[in-house]
Protein backbone atom coordinates (compact mmCIF):
# COMPACT_ATOMS: atom_id res chain seq x y z
CA UNK A 1 0.00 0.00 0.00
CA UNK A 2 1.52 3.43 -0.73
CA UNK A 3 1.99 6.67 1.24
CA UNK A 4 -1.34 8.40 -0.65
CA UNK A 5 -3.92 5.23 0.30
CA UNK A 6 -2.77 5.15 3.78
CA UNK A 7 -2.57 8.96 3.99
CA UNK A 8 -6.49 8.35 2.54
CA UNK A 9 -7.50 5.81 5.09
CA UNK A 10 -6.30 7.69 8.19
CA UNK A 11 -8.03 10.63 7.10
CA UNK A 12 -11.37 8.95 6.92
CA UNK A 13 -10.16 7.00 10.20
CA UNK A 14 -9.91 10.52 12.29
CA UNK A 15 -13.18 11.85 10.96
CA UNK A 16 -15.01 8.65 12.64
CA UNK A 17 -13.61 9.30 15.74
CA UNK A 18 -15.49 12.21 16.23
CA UNK A 19 -18.83 10.47 15.72
CA UNK A 20 -21.28 10.31 18.75
CA UNK A 21 -21.80 7.07 21.24
CA UNK A 22 -24.94 5.30 21.74
CA UNK A 23 -25.60 5.16 25.90
CA UNK A 24 -28.69 2.99 26.80
CA UNK A 25 -31.17 4.37 28.38
CA UNK A 26 -33.92 1.33 29.48
CA UNK A 27 -37.20 1.78 30.64
CA UNK A 28 -38.43 -0.51 33.58
CA UNK A 29 -42.62 -0.29 34.16
CA UNK A 30 -41.88 -1.05 37.92
CA UNK A 31 -39.32 1.84 38.49
CA UNK A 32 -41.88 4.06 37.07
CA UNK A 33 -44.71 2.84 39.05
CA UNK A 34 -42.60 3.33 42.43
CA UNK A 35 -41.09 6.86 41.12
CA UNK A 36 -44.86 7.73 40.73
CA UNK A 37 -45.73 6.51 44.46
CA UNK A 38 -43.15 8.19 46.16
CA UNK A 39 -44.20 11.45 44.80
CA UNK A 40 -45.03 13.98 47.28
CA UNK A 41 -45.75 17.35 48.10
CA UNK A 42 -43.28 17.49 50.36
CA UNK A 43 -40.90 16.86 47.92
CA UNK A 44 -37.14 19.29 48.64
CA UNK A 45 -36.68 18.96 44.31
CA UNK A 46 -40.73 20.31 44.51
CA UNK A 47 -39.32 23.27 46.97
CA UNK A 48 -36.92 24.06 45.00
CA UNK A 49 -38.86 24.42 41.31
CA UNK A 50 -41.28 26.37 43.51
CA UNK A 51 -38.47 28.90 44.58
CA UNK A 52 -37.25 29.03 41.32
CA UNK A 53 -40.55 29.83 39.95
CA UNK A 54 -41.94 32.55 42.62
CA UNK A 55 -38.30 34.14 43.11
CA UNK A 56 -38.31 33.85 46.44
CA UNK A 57 -38.18 31.06 49.25
CA UNK A 58 -40.69 29.46 50.04
CA UNK A 59 -41.46 29.02 53.58
CA UNK A 60 -42.68 27.26 56.00
CA UNK A 61 -42.01 23.97 54.17
CA UNK A 62 -43.94 21.77 53.44
CA UNK A 63 -46.56 24.52 52.90
CA UNK A 64 -49.42 24.37 55.10
CA UNK A 65 -52.30 25.75 53.94
CA UNK A 66 -52.09 24.98 49.40
CA UNK A 67 -53.73 27.36 47.52
CA UNK A 68 -54.45 27.10 43.60
CA UNK A 69 -51.24 28.87 42.55
CA UNK A 70 -49.04 26.68 44.64
CA UNK A 71 -50.62 24.12 43.51
CA UNK A 72 -50.61 24.66 40.19
CA UNK A 73 -46.80 25.08 40.15
CA UNK A 74 -47.01 21.46 41.77
CA UNK A 75 -48.70 20.06 38.69
CA UNK A 76 -46.65 22.24 36.61
CA UNK A 77 -43.46 20.04 38.18
CA UNK A 78 -45.00 16.47 38.08
CA UNK A 79 -47.10 16.88 35.27
CA UNK A 80 -46.53 14.07 32.20
CA UNK A 81 -48.58 16.12 29.47
CA UNK A 82 -46.00 19.41 30.85
CA UNK A 83 -42.94 16.61 30.35
CA UNK A 84 -44.57 15.27 26.82
CA UNK A 85 -44.45 19.22 25.42
CA UNK A 86 -41.58 19.78 26.73
CA UNK A 87 -39.57 16.56 24.88
CA UNK A 88 -41.44 17.64 21.77
CA UNK A 89 -39.96 21.06 22.20
CA UNK A 90 -36.24 19.62 22.70
CA UNK A 91 -36.86 17.70 19.63
CA UNK A 92 -37.82 20.93 17.50
CA UNK A 93 -34.79 22.24 18.73
CA UNK A 94 -32.60 19.38 17.62
CA UNK A 95 -34.63 20.18 14.17
CA UNK A 96 -33.07 23.43 13.79
CA UNK A 97 -29.50 21.66 13.95
CA UNK A 98 -30.21 19.33 11.58
CA UNK A 99 -31.74 21.99 8.85
CA UNK A 100 -28.40 23.97 9.63
CA UNK A 101 -25.98 21.33 8.63
CA UNK A 102 -23.82 21.25 5.87
CA UNK A 103 -23.98 18.56 3.63
CA UNK A 104 -21.28 16.39 4.16
CA UNK A 105 -18.47 15.75 0.87
CA UNK A 106 -18.74 12.19 -0.43
CA UNK A 107 -15.10 10.75 -0.59
CA UNK A 108 -14.61 7.68 -3.65
CA UNK A 109 -12.12 5.60 -3.78
CA UNK A 110 -12.07 3.68 -7.10
CA UNK A 111 -10.12 1.25 -7.85
CA UNK A 112 -9.06 -1.04 -11.46
CA UNK A 113 -6.50 -3.33 -12.04
CA UNK A 114 -5.56 -2.58 -15.75
CA UNK A 115 -4.32 -5.77 -18.20
CA UNK A 116 -2.37 -5.82 -20.44
CA UNK A 117 -0.75 -2.89 -18.37
CA UNK A 118 -0.43 0.44 -20.79
CA UNK A 119 1.73 2.44 -18.54
CA UNK A 120 5.13 2.13 -17.52
CA UNK A 121 4.08 2.08 -13.47
CA UNK A 122 1.83 0.02 -11.71
CA UNK A 123 -1.34 -1.72 -13.32
CA UNK A 124 -3.12 -0.08 -11.11
CA UNK A 125 -5.86 2.95 -11.45
CA UNK A 126 -7.00 4.58 -8.02
CA UNK A 127 -7.26 7.38 -6.06
CA UNK A 128 -9.39 9.31 -3.69
CA UNK A 129 -11.94 11.64 -4.84
CA UNK A 130 -13.99 14.36 -3.55
CA UNK A 131 -17.78 15.15 -4.35
CA UNK A 132 -18.56 18.54 -2.37
CA UNK A 133 -21.94 19.67 -2.40
CA UNK A 134 -22.86 23.82 -2.77
CA UNK A 135 -26.52 24.11 -1.74
CA UNK A 136 -27.65 27.49 -3.60
CA UNK A 137 -30.48 29.96 -3.72
CA UNK A 138 -30.62 29.90 0.31
CA UNK A 139 -31.68 26.19 0.43
CA UNK A 140 -29.82 25.78 4.05
CA UNK A 141 -31.14 29.33 5.21
CA UNK A 142 -34.92 28.78 4.19
CA UNK A 143 -34.55 24.72 6.16
CA UNK A 144 -33.25 26.90 9.23
CA UNK A 145 -36.51 29.23 9.15
CA UNK A 146 -38.94 26.47 8.62
CA UNK A 147 -37.12 24.79 11.89
CA UNK A 148 -36.78 27.82 13.78
CA UNK A 149 -40.47 28.70 13.15
CA UNK A 150 -42.17 24.77 14.22
CA UNK A 151 -39.40 24.95 17.01
CA UNK A 152 -41.70 27.91 18.38
CA UNK A 153 -44.80 26.26 18.07
CA UNK A 154 -43.51 23.58 19.86
CA UNK A 155 -42.13 26.23 22.50
CA UNK A 156 -45.68 27.65 22.44
CA UNK A 157 -47.56 24.42 22.85
CA UNK A 158 -45.96 23.91 26.37
CA UNK A 159 -48.10 27.35 27.32
CA UNK A 160 -51.21 25.79 25.86
CA UNK A 161 -50.47 22.12 27.79
CA UNK A 162 -50.08 24.16 30.89
CA UNK A 163 -52.84 26.42 30.65
CA UNK A 164 -54.83 22.58 30.56
CA UNK A 165 -52.91 21.42 33.46
CA UNK A 166 -53.72 24.62 35.28
CA UNK A 167 -57.44 24.51 34.50
CA UNK A 168 -57.56 21.03 35.58
CA UNK A 169 -56.32 21.86 39.22
CA UNK A 170 -58.97 25.39 39.01
CA UNK A 171 -61.62 22.77 38.66
CA UNK A 172 -60.89 19.97 40.66
CA UNK A 173 -60.62 22.79 43.28
CA UNK A 174 -63.48 24.46 42.47
CA UNK A 175 -65.10 20.57 42.50
CA UNK A 176 -63.93 20.79 46.40
CA UNK A 177 -65.13 23.85 47.37
CA UNK A 178 -68.05 23.31 46.03
CA UNK A 179 -68.42 19.64 47.76
CA UNK A 180 -66.75 21.10 51.19
CA UNK A 181 -69.27 23.92 51.82
CA UNK A 182 -72.07 21.90 50.76
CA UNK A 183 -71.12 19.62 53.28
CA UNK A 184 -71.55 22.41 55.61
CA UNK A 185 -74.62 23.28 54.72
CA UNK A 186 -75.66 20.37 54.53
CA UNK A 187 -74.58 19.15 57.81
CA UNK A 188 -76.52 22.56 59.51
CA UNK A 189 -79.59 21.73 57.64
CA UNK A 190 -79.67 18.04 58.50
CA UNK A 191 -79.52 18.51 62.29
CA UNK A 192 -82.46 20.91 61.88
CA UNK A 193 -84.60 19.10 60.60
CA UNK A 194 -83.89 16.29 62.80
CA UNK A 195 -84.62 18.41 65.44
CA UNK A 196 -88.01 18.74 63.78
CA UNK A 197 -88.76 15.09 63.26
CA UNK A 198 -88.32 15.13 67.20
CA UNK A 199 -90.31 17.45 67.99
CA UNK A 200 -93.03 16.56 65.22
CA UNK A 201 -93.13 13.08 66.59
CA UNK A 202 -92.91 14.17 70.21
CA UNK A 203 -95.97 16.19 69.22
CA UNK A 204 -97.62 12.96 68.17
CA UNK A 205 -97.08 11.06 71.19
CA UNK A 206 -99.19 13.88 72.90
CA UNK A 207 -102.21 13.78 70.33
CA UNK A 208 -100.86 17.76 68.59
CA UNK A 209 -99.73 16.00 65.51
CA UNK A 210 -100.97 13.20 62.74
CA UNK A 211 -98.67 10.23 61.58
CA UNK A 212 -98.58 12.17 57.72
CA UNK A 213 -97.21 15.08 59.48
CA UNK A 214 -94.33 12.80 60.95
CA UNK A 215 -93.64 11.32 57.70
CA UNK A 216 -93.28 14.04 55.95
CA UNK A 217 -90.85 15.45 58.44
CA UNK A 218 -88.56 11.81 58.26
CA UNK A 219 -89.02 12.14 54.61
CA UNK A 220 -87.42 15.44 54.33
CA UNK A 221 -84.50 14.85 57.04
CA UNK A 222 -84.17 11.69 55.35
CA UNK A 223 -83.58 13.71 51.64
CA UNK A 224 -80.84 16.17 53.56
CA UNK A 225 -78.63 13.01 54.58
CA UNK A 226 -79.04 11.34 51.43
CA UNK A 227 -77.45 14.95 50.23
CA UNK A 228 -75.00 14.99 52.76
CA UNK A 229 -73.97 12.03 51.83
CA UNK A 230 -73.61 12.42 48.27
CA UNK A 231 -71.71 15.78 49.21
CA UNK A 232 -68.94 13.92 51.41
CA UNK A 233 -68.51 11.03 48.45
CA UNK A 234 -67.75 14.38 45.72
CA UNK A 235 -65.39 15.75 48.35
CA UNK A 236 -63.58 12.56 47.70
CA UNK A 237 -64.67 12.10 44.38
CA UNK A 238 -62.63 16.02 43.95
CA UNK A 239 -59.43 15.00 45.86
CA UNK A 240 -59.14 12.06 43.59
CA UNK A 241 -59.47 14.71 40.59
CA UNK A 242 -57.44 17.11 42.42
CA UNK A 243 -54.23 14.72 42.85
CA UNK A 244 -54.57 13.56 39.29
CA UNK A 245 -54.40 16.79 37.72
CA UNK A 246 -51.41 17.16 39.59
CA UNK A 247 -49.90 13.98 38.80
CA UNK A 248 -49.44 12.39 42.50
CA UNK A 249 -50.81 9.45 44.16
CA UNK A 250 -54.27 9.97 46.28
CA UNK A 251 -52.73 9.35 49.39
CA UNK A 252 -50.18 12.18 48.83
CA UNK A 253 -53.26 14.86 49.48
CA UNK A 254 -53.49 13.19 52.59
CA UNK A 255 -54.03 15.49 55.85
CA UNK A 256 -53.18 18.88 53.37
CA UNK A 257 -54.91 22.01 54.52
CA UNK A 258 -56.50 24.31 51.30
CA UNK A 259 -56.71 27.17 51.21
CA UNK A 260 -60.38 27.92 48.98
CA UNK A 261 -61.41 31.92 49.61
CA UNK A 262 -60.40 32.48 46.41
CA UNK A 263 -63.95 30.60 45.26
CA UNK A 264 -66.11 32.20 47.27
CA UNK A 265 -65.47 35.89 44.92
CA UNK A 266 -65.81 36.81 41.23
CA UNK A 267 -63.82 39.43 39.52
CA UNK A 268 -65.59 42.14 37.63
CA UNK A 269 -66.19 40.84 34.17
CA UNK A 270 -63.32 42.45 31.66
CA UNK A 271 -64.59 44.52 29.38
CA UNK A 272 -65.05 42.74 25.63
CA UNK A 273 -62.42 44.89 23.56
CA UNK A 274 -59.56 43.88 26.31
CA UNK A 275 -61.23 39.95 26.34
CA UNK A 276 -60.60 39.58 22.53
CA UNK A 277 -57.61 41.22 22.69
CA UNK A 278 -56.25 38.82 25.33
CA UNK A 279 -58.04 36.19 23.53
CA UNK A 280 -55.74 36.86 20.28
CA UNK A 281 -52.72 38.21 21.42
CA UNK A 282 -52.15 35.52 24.05
CA UNK A 283 -53.65 32.56 22.97
CA UNK A 284 -50.75 30.07 22.92
CA UNK A 285 -52.56 27.81 20.64
CA UNK A 286 -53.75 30.79 18.26
CA UNK A 287 -49.92 31.62 18.68
CA UNK A 288 -48.72 28.17 17.74
CA UNK A 289 -51.15 27.84 14.73
CA UNK A 290 -49.48 31.32 13.46
CA UNK A 291 -46.09 29.71 14.27
CA UNK A 292 -47.04 26.93 12.08
CA UNK A 293 -48.32 29.08 9.06
CA UNK A 294 -44.43 30.98 9.28
CA UNK A 295 -43.39 27.22 8.90
CA UNK A 296 -45.25 26.48 5.86
CA UNK A 297 -44.30 29.89 4.38
CA UNK A 298 -40.77 29.01 4.95
CA UNK A 299 -41.47 25.65 3.29
CA UNK A 300 -42.37 27.05 0.54
CA UNK A 301 -39.61 29.09 -0.23
CA UNK A 302 -37.60 26.09 0.00
CA UNK A 303 -39.73 24.42 -2.83
CA UNK A 304 -39.37 27.44 -4.63
CA UNK A 305 -35.24 27.84 -4.37
CA UNK A 306 -35.37 23.67 -5.23
CA UNK A 307 -35.76 24.78 -8.82
CA UNK A 308 -32.09 25.95 -8.73
CA UNK A 309 -29.64 23.33 -9.16
CA UNK A 310 -26.68 22.69 -6.55
CA UNK A 311 -23.72 22.40 -7.48
CA UNK A 312 -21.10 19.64 -7.07
CA UNK A 313 -17.54 20.30 -6.71
CA UNK A 314 -15.60 17.18 -7.88
CA UNK A 315 -11.75 17.38 -6.63
CA UNK A 316 -9.50 14.16 -6.83
CA UNK A 317 -6.45 12.72 -7.78
CA UNK A 318 -5.79 9.73 -9.86
CA UNK A 319 -2.96 7.82 -10.35
CA UNK A 320 -3.28 5.88 -13.64
CA UNK A 321 -0.72 3.10 -14.66
CA UNK A 322 2.33 5.42 -13.53
CA UNK A 323 0.51 8.69 -14.19
CA UNK A 324 -0.46 11.18 -11.56
CA UNK A 325 -3.82 13.05 -12.43
CA UNK A 326 -5.17 16.07 -10.30
CA UNK A 327 -8.81 16.52 -11.29
CA UNK A 328 -10.53 20.33 -10.46
CA UNK A 329 -13.72 19.14 -12.34
CA UNK A 330 -17.46 19.52 -11.17
CA UNK A 331 -18.91 16.39 -10.24
CA UNK A 332 -22.31 16.98 -11.79
CA UNK A 333 -25.40 20.20 -12.02
CA UNK A 334 -29.05 18.93 -11.97
CA UNK A 335 -30.41 20.35 -14.84
CA UNK A 336 -34.09 21.61 -14.25
CA UNK A 337 -34.97 20.04 -18.19
CA UNK A 338 -38.04 17.74 -16.86
CA UNK A 339 -39.41 19.08 -13.99
CA UNK A 340 -38.91 22.01 -12.28
CA UNK A 341 -40.48 20.80 -8.56
CA UNK A 342 -43.57 22.45 -10.03
CA UNK A 343 -45.66 19.46 -8.02
CA UNK A 344 -43.59 19.90 -4.72
CA UNK A 345 -43.88 23.35 -4.96
CA UNK A 346 -47.70 23.39 -5.85
CA UNK A 347 -47.74 20.62 -2.90
CA UNK A 348 -46.19 23.34 -0.50
CA UNK A 349 -48.92 26.18 -1.59
CA UNK A 350 -51.53 23.91 -0.95
CA UNK A 351 -50.18 22.88 2.67
CA UNK A 352 -49.66 27.12 3.12
CA UNK A 353 -53.16 27.68 2.59
CA UNK A 354 -54.40 24.79 5.18
CA UNK A 355 -52.27 26.25 7.47
CA UNK A 356 -54.08 29.83 6.73
CA UNK A 357 -57.35 28.19 7.14
CA UNK A 358 -56.80 26.27 10.37
CA UNK A 359 -55.37 29.53 12.02
CA UNK A 360 -58.71 31.26 10.68
CA UNK A 361 -60.87 28.63 11.85
CA UNK A 362 -59.21 28.77 15.42
CA UNK A 363 -59.57 32.56 15.78
CA UNK A 364 -63.05 32.56 14.73
CA UNK A 365 -64.04 29.44 17.38
CA UNK A 366 -61.90 31.67 19.94
CA UNK A 367 -64.01 34.93 19.44
CA UNK A 368 -67.39 32.92 19.05
CA UNK A 369 -66.51 30.99 22.26
CA UNK A 370 -65.52 34.61 24.02
CA UNK A 371 -68.99 36.17 23.19
CA UNK A 372 -70.05 33.36 24.89
CA UNK A 373 -68.62 32.61 27.39
CA UNK A 374 -68.53 36.69 28.49
CA UNK A 375 -72.49 36.54 28.16
CA UNK A 376 -72.79 33.42 30.79
CA UNK A 377 -70.29 35.05 33.29
CA UNK A 378 -72.19 38.61 33.36
CA UNK A 379 -75.72 36.00 33.59
CA UNK A 380 -74.13 34.38 35.93
CA UNK A 381 -72.79 37.21 37.92
CA UNK A 382 -76.47 38.79 37.79
CA UNK A 383 -77.82 34.70 39.11
CA UNK A 384 -75.18 35.57 42.48
CA UNK A 385 -76.58 39.03 43.22
CA UNK A 386 -80.15 38.03 42.90
CA UNK A 387 -79.52 34.59 44.95
CA UNK A 388 -77.58 36.81 47.32
CA UNK A 389 -80.69 39.08 47.68
CA UNK A 390 -83.08 36.08 48.36
CA UNK A 391 -80.26 34.78 51.19
CA UNK A 392 -80.61 38.17 52.70
CA UNK A 393 -84.56 38.01 52.86
CA UNK A 394 -84.02 34.11 53.99
CA UNK A 395 -82.43 35.79 56.90
CA UNK A 396 -84.23 38.71 57.57
CA UNK A 397 -87.08 35.76 58.41
CA UNK A 398 -84.69 33.80 60.22
CA UNK A 399 -84.09 37.02 62.95
CA UNK A 400 -87.42 37.63 62.28
CA UNK A 401 -88.72 33.98 63.69
CA UNK A 402 -85.84 33.88 66.72
CA UNK A 403 -86.90 37.13 67.88
CA UNK A 404 -90.65 35.77 68.18
CA UNK A 405 -89.07 32.63 69.82
CA UNK A 406 -87.50 35.34 72.56
CA UNK A 407 -90.29 36.69 73.17
CA UNK A 408 -92.50 33.69 73.20
CA UNK A 409 -94.48 34.42 70.16
CA UNK A 410 -92.53 31.36 67.96
CA UNK A 411 -92.41 28.17 69.54
CA UNK A 412 -89.73 26.05 69.39
CA UNK A 413 -90.30 23.96 66.10
CA UNK A 414 -91.20 26.92 63.59
CA UNK A 415 -87.74 28.02 64.37
CA UNK A 416 -86.11 24.89 64.02
CA UNK A 417 -88.13 24.86 60.84
CA UNK A 418 -87.10 28.41 59.42
CA UNK A 419 -83.42 27.31 60.51
CA UNK A 420 -83.73 24.53 58.25
CA UNK A 421 -85.36 26.76 54.91
CA UNK A 422 -82.88 29.37 55.73
CA UNK A 423 -79.54 26.60 55.36
CA UNK A 424 -81.74 25.05 52.16
CA UNK A 425 -81.49 29.14 50.68
CA UNK A 426 -77.93 29.06 51.77
CA UNK A 427 -77.04 25.72 49.01
CA UNK A 428 -79.33 27.50 46.82
CA UNK A 429 -76.67 30.69 47.48
CA UNK A 430 -73.82 28.58 47.20
CA UNK A 431 -75.09 27.01 43.62
CA UNK A 432 -75.33 30.16 41.93
CA UNK A 433 -71.55 30.64 43.16
CA UNK A 434 -70.09 27.35 41.94
CA UNK A 435 -72.00 28.05 38.50
CA UNK A 436 -70.24 32.12 38.26
CA UNK A 437 -66.98 29.88 39.13
CA UNK A 438 -67.85 27.87 36.28
CA UNK A 439 -68.41 30.29 34.03
CA UNK A 440 -65.72 32.33 35.10
CA UNK A 441 -63.45 29.48 34.47
CA UNK A 442 -64.80 28.62 30.80
CA UNK A 443 -63.99 32.75 30.38
CA UNK A 444 -60.71 32.09 31.95
CA UNK A 445 -60.31 29.23 28.82
CA UNK A 446 -61.45 31.37 26.27
CA UNK A 447 -58.34 34.16 26.66
CA UNK A 448 -55.93 31.66 28.50
CA UNK A 449 -55.29 34.60 31.03
CA UNK A 450 -56.61 34.83 34.81
CA UNK A 451 -59.63 36.52 35.27
CA UNK A 452 -57.93 39.78 36.74
CA UNK A 453 -54.17 39.06 36.17
CA UNK A 454 -51.59 39.41 33.63
CA UNK A 455 -49.32 36.85 35.05
CA UNK A 456 -47.46 34.84 32.21
CA UNK A 457 -47.27 31.09 32.25
CA UNK A 458 -44.79 30.06 29.70
CA UNK A 459 -41.53 31.43 31.08
CA UNK A 460 -42.59 28.91 34.66
CA UNK A 461 -43.34 26.06 32.50
CA UNK A 462 -40.29 26.00 30.34
CA UNK A 463 -38.47 25.42 33.43
CA UNK A 464 -36.71 21.25 33.10
CA UNK A 465 -38.27 19.86 36.23
CA UNK A 466 -35.52 17.73 38.18
CA UNK A 467 -36.91 14.77 39.38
Amino acid sequence: MDAGMRRAILLVLTLLTGCASYHAQPIAPAQLAHQFEDRSLASEDLRAYLDRALGHDVRPWPILRWDQQSLTLAAWYYSPALDIARAQWGTARAGIQVADAVPNAILQLPFQFATPNPGPGAPFIWGPALDIPIETAGKRGYRVDQASHLSEAARLTIGNEAWKVRAQVRDALLALYAARERCADLSRKGKALQQVVQMVSKRRSVGENSGPDVDAAVLVATQAQSDLAAAQSARQDALAQLAAAIGVPAAALDGLQFNLDEFGTAPPPPPAADAQRDAIFHRADLLASLAQYAAAESALQLEMAKQYPDIHLGPGYTYDTGTHKIGFGLAGITLPIFDQNQGNIAQAEAKRKEAAARTAALQDSILGDLDHTLERYRASLAAVQLSAHHLTIARHLLDSQAAGFASGNTDRLTLTQARADYEANETTYLDAVVAAQKAAAALEDAMQRPLGSNTAIQSLTQQEPRR
